[in-house]
């Protein structure tokens, strides 16, 4: 006898808040009831064609529909009341990256979440791109030998979406996230410059470079300003080079076959069985509520990803490195 489906709601119909009803409702076992937004066109987007309701009160939505799951994708300042307001129904929330504005809020959601004995986790969507999967299998079984360094590049022009935060909180925690995801390792060094040069009232532009205890080191070049849509990761090896395109979801590797001195290898396209990654975020989310848990994305991963992006913000307007011990009360 299969299971009843899990009753979902979206509250935020933005850009990705759009996107996470579009999968809901094509999501094998789950119903998606609801979907609020303050603003009534894009309800109706969202509910045209589909079973589900539309509210423009997120309040209202809750009490009528007893979502299990909810989807949190509101503005990061907003971040806080509409996941406190969930939890508060009954339901497992997932808000959307980056986890809050700051630490105080953050631990909160995370408090609230544990008190109320539901599941919060995360969008961090990049950990489920089939291609991020599949390298951290391969760097997980050693292909690389000893990783020296790992280099993201997430380029595009500025996003309408976006008015509360500049490029490194809204892009940043994406890349901060999934090196610690890949390396297994935690920062002991950082170091950032920042520019503002079209969007005027945040950073439009991001350099940063990252020591891991593992040795490994990690740059981060993002930016609002590259009028091409550029998502891309490298990580260089003793035995040669991964580079993984969120975009097309190819992974492919260039060998090192002599590994005293780096010479050129054959390039080999490693099989990536290709899948929407909101697609499988929400999968694993459903199946964390069924099961229980664990979160697919820790709330602390998610603050520690925002935290260290705070800090380079900080580090690039101070004209200052990030130490050890700065880094220690974000990573305890």
């Amino acid at each position: 006898m299969s299971e009843p489906a899990v009753r979902a709601a979206v509250i935020g119909l933005g850009m990705m808040g759009a996107n996470h009803a579009r999968v809901l409702n094509e999501l094998p076992g789950v119903d998606l009831v609801g979907v609020a937004d303050l603003d009534e066109e894009a309800v109706g987007r969202a509910t045209s064609g589909r079973t589900a309701r539309g509210y423009t009160d997120a309040g209202t939505l809750l009490a009528t529909e007893h979502p299990e799951l909810v989807v949190v994708a509101v503005p990061t300042s907003l971040h806080l009341p509409a996941t406190l307001q969930a939890l508060e129904a009954g339901a497992h929330v997932l808000v959307e990256k980056p986890i809050a504005p700051d630490r105080h809020e953050a631990e909160a959601m995370i408090a609230a979440a544990e008190s109320a004995g539901r599941i919060l986790t995360v969008g961090h969507i990049e950990r489920f791109n089939p291609a991020i999967r599949e390298l951290s299998r391969r760097l997980d079984g050693g292909e690389l030998g000893r990783v020296f360094q790992i280099r993201a590049s997430r380029l595009g022009p500025f996003p309408a979406r976006v008015r509360d935060v500049g490029v490194v909180v809204d892009l940043a925690p994406h890349d901060l996230d999934v090196m610690r995801y890949l390396l297994r390792a935690e920062p002991v060094r950082m170091y950032a410059e920042t520019e503002q040069r079209i969007h005027t009232d945040h950073e439009d532009l991001f350099t940063g470079l990252v020591k891991f205890e593992s040795g490994a080191i990690g740059l981060l070049e993002i930016n609002w300003l590259t009028p091409t849509k550029v998502r891309k990761l490298t990580v260089t090896g003793e035995r040669g080079m991964y580079e993984a395109d969120y975009l097309s979801q190819d992974l492919v590797f260039y060998a090192n076959p002599d590994h005293e001195i780096v010479t050129e290898g054959e390039m080999t396209r490693r099989a990536v069985q290709r899948r929407e990654p909101l697609a499988v975020e929400l999968s694993e989310f459903v199946s964390a509520i069924r099961s229980g848990g664990p979160p697919p994305v820790s709330p602390q991963d998610a603050l520690i990803a925002m935290l260290l992006a705070r800090a380079m913000v900080d580090a690039a307007a101070r004209g200052i490195v990030i130490s050890a011990a700065d880094l220690a009360p974000i990573l305890a």
